[in-house]
């Protein structure tokens, strides 16, 4: 497997951002048996599922041992896999977070952050290029306060765009066909950033979160993963198979026509 090979797909990214409190008296269990439900039920509609490593590490071991199984299950149902963790650092540090999550599981995406400069984000790009992966560094990203440093003038424009530029251009040596593997977050809460980075950097897949329950609209344009977690994953709050079937349905009509 190939992570490139999911921009060929719906663009549609399942958040699975678990809660346990919403799964009864054995939530592990429970939400082992839902999560792969689901993406089975929703494999056909989606290009990745992300998963947000925060709230397995909050579960301890039995948690990180749950993540496992889970992304071995989407791996064979052959869905691409984002690990949604925002690593970043320098050295030999770095090169331990590429070997854990993009080598480990080839054909996997790592979400990073750029904050220590383009040399430590170097060993993530190269474990991605050897391991038939990619990389999501943060660029604008979709909360409310990401303007604080994001959007700081930097030679006449903001941080994010200064960012993007830099790393299309770094980008380029990781380039196969149409499509790099350092690829880039951005907001779907924020579309002129979105069309803003696009036009800087015209081969990097574009990660684009908050669709759905923080408001996110759908954007029209090649490259574009959209992820939604809470109006997916839990639609009206809750696990629910069925609800999250006609969410995803929506969301695709809306993303494609």
């Amino acid at each position: 497997m190939d992570f490139l090979e999911a921009l060929s797909r719906p663009p549609l990214v399942l958040g699975v951002d678990p809660r346990p409190g919403l799964h009864g008296s054995e939530p592990l269990v429970h939400l082992r048996r839902y999560t792969l439900e689901l993406c089975e039920r929703l494999a056909p509609r989606l290009a990745a599922v992300k998963f947000q490593l925060a709230f397995f590490e909050a579960l301890g071991p039995e948690g990180m041992a749950l993540l496992v199984e889970l992304v071995s299950g989407a791996r064979v149902m052959g869905l691409p896999v984002i690990f949604d963790g925002k690593r970043g650092d320098i050295g030999s540090t770095a090169e331990a977070y590429a070997e854990a999550y993009l080598r480990r599981f080839p054909g996997s995406a790592l979400t990073v952050n750029p904050y220590l400069g383009l040399d430590a984000l170097k060993p993530f790009f190269q474990a991605a290029a050897e391991s038939g992966g990619a990389v999501f560094v943060l660029a604008k990203t979709s909360n409310p306060g990401s303007g604080f440093l994001q959007d700081l003038s930097v030679e006449g424009r903001p941080l994010y765009l200064y960012l993007a530029e830099a790393l299309a251009q770094e980008g380029e040596a990781y380039r196969e066909g149409p499509w790099s593997r350092v690829g880039m977050v951005v907001g779907a809460t924020y579309p002129e950033a979105v069309a803003r980075v696009r036009e800087k950097a015209p081969h990097a897949p574009l990660l684009l979160p908050g669709l759905g329950a923080q408001g996110g609209k759908p954007l029209k344009g090649e490259g574009l993963l959209f992820s939604a977690s809470r109006a997916l994953f839990y639609p009206g709050g809750r696990p629910d198979l069925e609800a999250a079937e006609r969410a995803a349905e929506g969301f695709l009509k809306a993303l494609v026509e």
